[in-house]
């Protein structure tokens, strides 16, 4: 059964019954068995596309990420199928390749599919994001990051930092270097360094230099290349699990063994910084709770309830092998 129609008449009621029912409209309980009992019985799919054209709204949630070979992304977007699914909602996912024009083309384009909703992992919000947003007329929420014009779900980036710069210091670590990101994406490239900055700025005696690169493995690489032709620190906190990755792999090029000659730290806890020898100390930030949160705080605010400005997932410390523990010595 391919149809509505089909639906109908193997239920003896009017389409117009059938549809109101796959709406949430009124229809009788024993009508709504009976219909419900062929949907099943034939594995049944509406066609939401196709429903959209006529309704004012759908149950689709527009969701724009800038890439998807992203453990982040996909833990996330996971989470929020998982969450959709469970509410008779549908996910509708485009993927922009970290392209800020298509990101904007993005929106237009969903609020021409009459989405419901609109998530939003962007690594920046600029004014052109908010007019469209507002231009639209679409509930939105921000993954990610935070703005004061949107609502949004946030991980605990600055705590994440402040763990992170008290674990290696607990360590005995004074010689570090911290390889982050551009300052263009607020929650890496800026809140989890406040946070490690913090930590430091506690206690006090350290000597710490700053070094940015790229979030892939291959631009990690190189910026690693340039911080050993520096120096070689006893430790390198990176801003992500990609650029920790890339540190270990230049280490190894150059021959500088993990930890003893470098203790290297990530952030994410991608499932392969368990299995790499040796294994990654790095924060773990919870993507798919959080993806399962912003599909609930989205519905709530389709229906017009009322959801908190900012939601906050948390974050934890994984300790593996890759950071060394070093006799506490006071730099000269």
């Amino acid at each position: 059964m391919k149809t509505i129609i089909d639906i109908a008449r193997a239920a003896g009621v009017a389409k117009s019954t059938v549809s109101r029912y796959l709406n949430g409209g009124s229809v009788s309980g024993a009508t709504r068995e009976k219909i419900e009992h062929i949907i099943k019985q034939n594995q049944y799919v509406p066609n939401t596309f196709a429903q959209s054209l006529k309704a004012k709204r759908t149950s689709i949630i527009g969701t724009i990420v800038p890439r998807l070979d992203s453990y982040a992304v996909s833990q996330t977007l996971m989470g929020i199928d998982d969450e959709l699914r469970g509410r008779q909602y549908q996910l509708l996912i485009a993927n922009t390749n970290q392209d800020v024009e298509r990101e904007i083309e993005f929106i237009y384009d969903m609020a021409r599919q009459k989405i419901s909703g609109l998530l939003l992992l962007a690594a920046q919000v600029t004014d052109r994001h908010l007019k469209a947003v507002q231009e639209c007329n679409i509930p939105a929420m921000l993954i990610g990051q935070q703005h004061s014009d949107l609502h949004s779900v946030i991980h605990d980036d600055v705590m994440g930092g402040y763990l992170m710069g008290k674990h290696i210091l607990e360590k005995g670590h004074r010689r570090i270097a911290y390889l982050g990101v551009t300052e263009q994406d607020i929650a890496v490239g800026v809140r989890r360094k406040e946070g490690f900055q913090r930590a430091l700025r506690e206690y006090g005696d350290c000597d710490v230099r700053f070094y940015t690169s790229g979030f892939r493995m291959n631009e990690a690489v190189a910026a690693a290349e340039l911080l050993f032709e520096d120096r070689i620190p006893s430790v390198i906190v990176c801003a992500t699990d990609n650029i920790a990755l890339g540190v270990m792999k230049a280490a190894s090029l150059r021959h500088i063994p993990i930890p003893m000659g470098v203790s290297v730290t990530g952030f994410g806890d991608y499932e392969v910084t368990e299995i790499v020898h040796p294994a990654l100390t790095t924060m773990r930030f919870f993507y798919r709770e959080a993806g399962k949160l912003a599909a609930d705080n989205i519905i709530a605010l389709v229906n017009g309830e009322d959801v908190a400005k900012v939601s906050i997932s948390g974050c934890e410390i994984i300790e593996r092998e890759s950071v060394d523990n070093l006799p506490e010595i006071s730099i000269k």
